[in-house]
């Protein structure tokens, strides 16, 4: 099995990825970057979604475990102290054809420009959002116009991503089992001009949205944690990506519910 380690860069992360390399010496793990069958993510949630574009391209044969050093590590199924147990059972997989893993939806994000098209893939969520000025977008839902929006911007998140952003925007918590997206408001204007639902919305597989920003608009974009700004947006077609799936390896249960009770509600 050939492994390796994206970490956040704080001291912790940095001796618990040293102590992980001491503790696999002997184990037929094989330390390799670039075609790596487990990626392990050492740090918060935003060292995951770094691990994941860093190896986007190879998700059909990757996938990812996560201890997390912060306070909040919603996609860690590993603390600190558990390093010695995770580091024995990948040892216990040696050798095996399939590891044990879950399977989860993605965004597909498809932004026509000026100049072409580009596709983008999302593990948590897409947003859009107005610079010096509220957006003004047209929103089509499986190609007939749904709403005309004004406001700060729009969120389009994955079932994961449905506990971020979307979350603090009022959005539901979505399982992700579940092949959907999620479509969410960021502060809206209605009057007699703008009406817009006022409520998420979610698409499942195979349904889609289109976003028609008004011509030259100079919008935020942000992909995950990676953020551009751009004035030459067309459209932005948003999907549950048909073809390419998140993969995380499960060598103890862990069920989302769980998750979600230790995130936001457990206080010890």
């Amino acid at each position: 099995m050939k492994y390796t380690v994206v970490q956040r860069g704080d001291e912790v992360s940095k001796q618990l990825t040293e102590r992980f390399h001491q503790l696999v010496q002997g184990y037929g793990l094989i330390l390799d970057e670039q075609s790596p069958d487990l990626v392990l993510s050492i740090g918060g949630d935003g060292t995951m979604l770094q691990a994941f574009h860093k190896y986007v391209g190879q998700l059909n044969r990757i996938a990812f475990v996560g201890i997390h050093t912060g306070h909040l590590g919603f996609f860690a199924d590993w603390k600190p102290d558990e390093i010695e147990k995770l580091a024995e059972m990948m040892r216990l997989q040696v050798g095996n054809a399939d590891i044990p893993v879950v399977s989860y939806p993605l965004l597909e994000i498809q932004t026509i420009t000026e100049s072409g098209m580009e596709t983008s893939l999302a593990l948590n969520e897409f947003t859009l959002k107005g610079v010096e000025e509220t957006l003004v977008a047209q929103l089509n839902i499986n190609d007939e116009m749904f709403e005309m929006f004004r406001g700060d911007g729009i969120c389009i998140s994955t079932p994961m991503g449905s506990t971020a952003y979307n979350k603090s925007l009022g959005g539901a918590m979505v399982h992700p089992s579940i092949e959907a997206i999620q479509m969410a408001e960021i502060a809206s204007i209605n009057n007699r001009v703008y009406r817009t639902l006022g409520s998420s919305v979610i698409l499942p597989k195979h349904h889609h949205c289109d976003i028609y920003p008004r011509t030259k608009q100079h919008m935020l974009l942000s992909l995950d944690h990676l953020y551009v700004q751009r004035g030459d947006v067309v459209s932005i077609r948003c999907r549950v990506s048909p073809d390419a799936k998140v993969r995380f390896a499960r060598f103890r249960p862990f069920p989302f519910w769980s998750r979600v009770r230790e995130a936001f509600i457990a206080t010890n």
